[in-house]
């Protein structure tokens, strides 16, 4: 596609570089090429496929366009990221640096858990401290911006991509949104080169996708938005987060690509961003399939001026606004105003002074997948996982002879999507961890007993006799990676029918049996649950996986994970949270007749597990809640307290959550909303008073006309383990 490179040194531009200047210099094609984001193997010096599939003139843009292009689409690797830029730079006359983008979402090559795992730990320095590290490689190997958080509130479990995020809460998402910017970027993105630029995504409400179908429509109240599903875009906004990236899918009836509303009123106007704005993958042409636009051109047109500043591996741009600005239909200040965004984050990422910023093939070599990463990894991957039964058969005993048994007992896919630079040869498989743990001691027996999907006899008859051989199995199951992630919807969410035919079977020879979930969404448990004697999820925990499991099976780390999506009982109940309203017939309350409330026929209201929950091998017991007055006021604040008690006999960590319900609002409000929670580390024994301060802010809440305050009259604030198990405390507000 390209001529030979030229083998002149880099035409690269003056480190103090007048931006507004350089636009002027600039024709309005090489503007409008700046706009546009294309796949590695678009560039020579390339040597990888990038995430692209199809042949590289797919587009059919001109090599001209590539030369002045601005960005660079799944890219990672120092040497190839100096070839390319040094490639580009020689060929583009101004000498404007390519920004070099990829998706960091959970890892570099060091593979943390998944963001929904990562979630389950309620460990905001952990999860600050992996998309530090995330950063820190995907640096060093030429990458300047990732395309994460993913921070999109999630209900729906058959949506593929709820592995993307950390749950259905607003307020603790939030706070995990702010927590990974902060570790993508640091507090000197400038000046710090073991750090990249943050893209939040995806703006918005990608995750009210209707019936968990990816790309599918959103139809949501203002009211709704600003409440339940914009406070965590804002939260990293607020954070500093340098891009924004649009979603696919529509927003009041507007795709948001396209959306003016959106994107120039909220985003631009009210929250003040002006950072760089990108579609997602071809969701500029996807303006037509949606119905909003007739042509590229006029998807082109309805894009850009609706605030988007790069279009994602479609040409609407190149090949339309030249002419659109030619005949006034499209102001080229709209053209300008995008390029600076763009040219200026170039200049805060130093790329006009050194282009290859901190890719270093030497360094890279030192620092990327080091040792000192995988042990952080380890840790986040214990305080990931979720302990959801336990019989007394956890934690194992090491003098047992133990059956592994199930289509994860050796199996290396346990780093879950989006982990495209992480190695499955590399992560440590469970058969590996328990060994591990096992040197010297017990027996370890390993059979697969059937495939994720598949099995055969001779997989049943290896596993029967380790099996009856044994004194305890182990069953590891779970859903392929590729079962989850983007376009990865799925109607039936319990596992495959196959390893539900082994749990059946296995728990015919009426022996003690731990089920292990390698998965990277809620599941309906039925045939699991009710069989297994101990359920861990441990969802897909990177690339320690097997050593963090085998820590937490062995009783050498305590389960401290908690849940921050419910797991339902059915998939019947979907979309079933914490969160919800109340309706006008609630089931279970004083006058509920027989049959004609808010219920199903032949399931219960109630999700299997609740949010907030997840169990230890310690015993916890509250005791003591009490409020410091059962009055708040603007001024004044009140205090929460409760004495939690480990009356186990090892140590563990809890965590106290604080709740509250507003009993009579302008508009109806949640029965509970998780407002504050404290991690607390108790030896057999101990009581810690855990205190929790509730201000008149807390209580605020997006009116009927969007106004956001508080309502005087009755609340009640909740403290317990869980959303669902608590001790109320009602209290009034007064204004």
């Amino acid at each position: 596609m390209m001529s030979k490179q030229n083998e002149q040194t880099p035409n690269v531009a003056s480190n103090k570089v007048n931006l507004d200047e350089l636009i002027k210099q600039m024709t309005l094609d090489e503007k409008v090429a700046q706009l546009i984001q294309l796949a590695v193997p678009f560039y020579e010096g390339a040597h990888g496929d990038g995430l692209i599939t199809g042949p590289m003139d797919s587009l059919g843009i001109k090599e001209e366009t590539v030369h002045n292009s601005g960005s660079v689409l799944g890219i990672a690797g120092a040497e190839e990221v100096i070839n390319v830029q040094r490639t580009h730079l020689n060929y583009n006359r101004h000498g404007i640096p390519l920004l070099m983008m990829a998706d960091i979402v959970h890892g570099f090559k060091t593979i943390f858990p998944v963001p929904l795992a990562i979630g389950c730990s309620w460990d905001m320095d952990l999860a600050e401290k992996s998309a530090e590290i995330a950063a820190k490689e995907a640096a060093v190997s030429g990458v300047h911006v990732t395309f994460a958080p993913m921070v999109d509130l999630v209900r729906d479990p058959r949506w593929g991509r709820v592995v993307e995020s950390t749950g259905e809460d607003p307020y603790l998402n939030a706070e995990f949104s702010k927590a990974f910017v902060r570790g993508f970027q640091g507090k000197d993105l400038a000046n710090d080169m073991d750090r990249v630029a943050a893209c939040v995504k995806h703006f918005a409400a990608y995750g009210a996708a209707e019936a968990g179908r990816d790309y599918n429509t959103v139809d949501l109240s203002d009211r709704q938005m600003r409440e339940f599903y914009l406070p965590a875009y804002k939260a990293a906004l607020d954070e500093g987060c340098e891009m924004v990236m649009t979603s696919f899918n529509t927003v009041d009836g507007i795709p948001a690509t396209g959306n003016s509303k959106l994107m120039r009123k909220l985003l631009r106007e009210e929250w003040g961003f002006n950072g760089i704005l990108i579609s997602d993958w071809g969701a500029v042409r996807e303006l037509i399939a949606h119905g909003i636009a007739a042509d590229e051109s006029e998807a082109a047109l309805k894009s850009i001026k609706a605030g988007v500043d790069i279009e994602m591996m479609t040409a609407c741009y190149v090949k339309h606004l030249s002419e659109l600005v030619e005949n006034k239909e499209v102001d080229e200040a709209l053209i300008d105003e995008a390029v600076l965004r763009i040219l200026q984050l170039k200049e805060k990422l130093g790329l006009f002074e050194n282009p290859y910023r901190a890719a270093d093939p030497v360094r890279e070599k030192e620092i990327v997948f080091c040792e000192e990463h995988r042990e952080v990894a380890q840790d986040l991957a214990i305080k990931s996982c979720v302990l959801l039964k336990n019989n007394d058969v956890l934690p194992l005993k090491r003098d047992h002879k133990i059956a592994l048994i199930g289509p994860f007992a050796a199996n290396n896919d346990v780093l879950g999507p989006w982990s495209w630079t992480g190695a499955k040869e590399d992560a440590v498989t469970l058969a590996t961890g328990m060994n591990n743990k096992l040197s010297g001691h017990g027996q370890l027996l390993v059979a697969e007993g059937c495939g994720i999907e598949t099995g055969t006899k001779e997989q049943w008859q290896a596993a029967l006799e380790a099996a009856q051989d044994a004194d305890i199995i182990v069953l590891a199951l779970g859903e392929h990676s590729d079962m989850n992630g983007e376009a990865a919807s799925r109607a039936d969410i319990r596992l495959p029918h196959i390893q539900l035919e082994l749990v059946r079977k296995l728990k015919e020879l009426d022996k003690p049996m731990v089920a292990v979930l390698f998965n990277g969404r809620p599941l309906d448990l039925h045939g699991v649950y009710e069989e297994a004697d101990a359920i861990l999820e441990a969802w897909y925990p990177g690339s320690q996986a097997g050593s963090a499991v085998a820590e937490l099976l062995f009783g050498d780390a305590n389960p401290s994970g908690r849940l921050v999506m419910s797991f339902p009982y059915s998939v019947g109940q979907v979309p079933v949270y914490y969160n919800a309203y109340n309706t006008g017939r609630p089931q279970g309350a004083p006058d509920a007749q027989v049959r004609y409330v808010s219920q199903f026929l032949d399931i219960p209201n109630e999700p299997l597990l609740p949010f907030g929950f997840g169990l230890s091998y310690s015993d916890f017991e509250y005791s003591a809640a009490q409020l410091s007055s059962d009055v708040i006021t603007v001024e004044e604040s009140i205090k929460v307290t409760v004495t939690v008690t480990n009356k186990g006999s090892v140590a563990g960590v809890e965590t106290v959550q604080l709740y509250v319900r507003d009993m009579s609002g302008e508009v109806v409000r949640p029965v509970k909303e998780l407002k504050d929670y404290r991690k607390v580390a108790l030896q057999p024994g101990e009581s810690k008073e855990i205190e929790f301060v509730l201000s008149e802010n807390q209580l605020r809440y997006y009116h009927s006309d969007l106004t956001h305050d508080s309502d005087a009259g009755a609340f009640v604030a909740f403290v317990g383990p869980n959303s669902k198990s608590n001790t109320a405390l009602p209290f009034r507000l007064e204004k």
